[in-house]
């Protein structure tokens, strides 16, 4: 299968957009876009996230190849993390998503506020 059908329930394209409409693996995805990022810097970048959901969030992120992790034979030992080329493909996308978040953040909490 070389392209898939969103609107199939039965496409797995729809476990795709679960990844990449997760709040942390976007984050995750546009906090490495820079480079490599250890596990702390990674946690510290993105804040409010606890250690469990991101070790879930990278290791889910490596199974589906947008990162890939290294560790270094080293006491103690360093992990890093890297966006793959799949990782790197997404980055663009995602940017635009965020930017557009960021301008509309105020409009936004306008709306829920008058909706109430």
């Amino acid at each position: 299968m070389d392209t898939g059908d969103v609107f199939d329930p039965d496409c797995p394209t729809r476990v795709v957009l679960d990844r990449i409409g997760d709040k942390w693996s976007t984050l995750v995805l546009l906090s490495l876009r820079g480079g490599p990022m250890r596990f702390t810097q990674l946690r510290t970048r993105i804040g409010g996230v606890t250690p469990k959901v991101l070790t879930q969030t990278l290791r889910a992120m490596e199974q589906d190849g947008l990162v890939t992790r290294k560790v270094f034979a080293e006491v103690p030992p360093r992990v890093e993390y890297t966006l793959t080329e799949l990782g790197h493909s997404l980055h663009g996308p995602l940017s635009v998503v965020a930017e557009w978040a960021e301008r509309n953040v105020a409009e936004i909490l306008r709306c829920r506020e008058s909706f109430s």
